[in-house]
C-alpha cells in the first residue's frame, strides 16, 4: 500500500506542473492505474477519488530558515518540496490547493505543523507557492480540497 501511496504522490506532483490536464475527471484515475501498471503494482480497479472541499483560507509560506531543519512529522524540511504546514491535518494528508487570483494549481502533502501567524491556516513550502505564483505576495486566498482515497482514513472535519 505504501508504494501505491508513493505513486499516487508521484503522480500529483505530475498534475502540480500542469503535466496533465484536470478538466476530464477520469484522467486522474486513468494515469494512476497507468502508474501502478508500469511498476508492476497490479490492482484489480484503479482506486477512485474524490476531493473534499474545506473552503477558502489564507495561506502564506515559508522557506530559507527552515530548510534542513526537521519538521513536526520527523522529515527533514525541503523548501522546494510540495509539502505544507496545518495545525489539524494528519501528517501525509494531501490537499489541493489553488490559487484564487490566477487559478493555479498545487498538491500539497502535509508534513508539519503551524502556521502560527493569526489569520492565517495554511503555511506553504517555498516549492508550493512558487507552483502557485504567490511568492511576491506572501500571503492569499486558496481554495482548500482534501484528496480522499477509498479505504485510507477519514477525512478532517474543519480547516479551523
Amino acid at each position: 500500500m505504501r508504494t501505491i501511496n508513493i505513486i499516487l504522490i508521484s503522480l500529483l506532483s505530475t498534475i502540480s506542473f500542469g503535466l496533465i490536464n484536470l478538466s476530464d475527471s477520469s484522467v486522474v484515475e486513468k494515469e494512476y492505474e497507468k502508474a501502478v501498471n508500469e511498476n508492476h503494482f497490479y490492482v484489480a480497479e484503479p482506486a477512485p477519488v474524490a476531493f473534499l472541499d474545506h473552503g477558502v483560507i489564507k495561506a502564506s509560506w515559508y522557506g530559507k530558515k527552515f530548510n534542513g531543519r526537521e519538521t513536526a512529522n520527523g522529515e527533514k524540511y525541503d523548501e522546494t518540496a510540495l509539502t505544507a504546514a496545518h495545525k489539524l491535518f494528519p501528517f501525509g494528508t494531501i490537499l489541493k490547493v489553488t490559487n484564487l487570483r490566477n487559478h493555479r494549481v498545487v498538491f500539497v502533502r502535509i508534513n508539519d505543523r503551524g502556521p502560527y501567524v493569526e489569520g492565517r491556516s495554511l503555511d506553504l513550502s517555498k516549492g508550493s507557492a512558487r507552483a502557485l505564483g504567490i511568492l511576491k505576495r506572501g500571503v492569499v486566498k486558496v481554495k482548500v480540497e482534501e484528496l480522499i482515497v477509498p479505504g485510507q482514513r477519514a477525512p478532517v472535519n474543519s480547516l479551523e
